[in-house]
């Protein structure tokens, strides 16, 4: 049931971070604040290059959601970004120029998820078609309603984006609970699947390094916690979702895919225990 052909290499980073009641994202949690950073990661792949998953919050957030009707996004959802924790700084940390950062999966177009997505020049951008197409109309109230600032796309971004339908689909191995997915570079590296329902189209990623099998699972589950105790976010929590049947599909698959491998890495962007553990540990990836 092995996902993954090809070996890449894969750092797991966090761009700020954001704060709401954790009871909304897991059955049975907190009615206190908790923190869910915005995590994103940096594959090194042998002959493409450097190459991000998502991209996580940076201060063009604070920018874009100065006036109103943005500016509601930032009341609801309190942002935390320093200068330094901007994926282009981080990256510049590590030696890697952003200039150098050849491709960006965008799982969904969340604006914790593409903030960053102006530092990188000369970036082409992957997403799912479906997931482009339900906010590339969008602005005002209606952006807002779908967690979508415009203003954070850079103003060439149709121009540099590969949507994967255009990359053509592929069988998922026998057994597994997803049965289509995207080989996007066509060599067994980085195969995409769709985990929709918290945004249209949103994307999962498995990769695997010389260590381990990972699934990057976007918003598809907001904790480890969640999927391991399948514990639903609570039904509040549809009301930022796209579909909350379609979300729950995607739930359970993650679950069934956590009971199917159980070392497999499944990695939620915003869970504070894999930003202790893999991130703030600096553990072998």
């Amino acid at each position: 049931m092995k996902v993954n052909s090809k070996i890449v290499s894969l750092q797991l980073l966090a761009a700020g971070y954001c704060k709401h009641a954790e009871f909304i994202t897991i059955r049975g949690g907190s009615i206190g604040n908790a923190i869910f950073p915005a995590g994103f990661a940096c594959i090194r792949h042998p002959e493409q290059g450097v190459i991000l998953f998502d991209t996580g919050y940076a201060h063009r957030f604070y920018q874009e959601t100065d006036s109103f009707p943005y500016s509601i996004y930032a009341r609801i959802t309190p942002v935390t970004v320093k200068h330094e924790d901007h994926a282009v700084q981080q990256l510049v940390s590590t030696d890697i120029n952003p200039n150098e950062v050849r491709f960006i999966v965008i799982s969904h177009f969340h604006a914790d998820h593409i903030a960053g997505l102006r530092d990188f020049p000369n970036a082409t951008f992957i997403c799912s078609k479906k997931s482009y197409d339900a906010v590339r109309t969008l602005t005002g109230f209606r952006a807002v309603r779908h967690a979508f600032i415009p203003a954070l796309l850079p103003d060439d971004f149709e121009a540099r984006c590969i949507q994967l339908d255009d990359v053509g689909s592929t069988l998922m191995p026998e057994g597994l609970p997803f049965n289509v997915g995207h080989d996007i570079f066509q060599d067994g590296s980085l195969i995409c699947v769709d985990v929709s329902g918290h945004a249209v189209g949103q994307l999962g990623l498995f990769v695997e390094t010389e260590a381990h099998e990972y699934f990057l699972c976007a918003d598809a589950v907001w904790s480890s916690r969640a999927y391991r105790e399948a514990r639903s976010p609570h039904p509040i929590a549809g009301l930022i979702m796209s579909d909350r049947r379609v979300y729950q599909e995607s739930f359970n698959r993650i679950v069934e895919l956590y009971k199917l491998k159980p070392k497999l890495r499944i990695i939620p962007s915003h869970c504070i225990e894999v930003w202790s553990q893999f991130i703030q540990g600096d553990e072998l990836l």
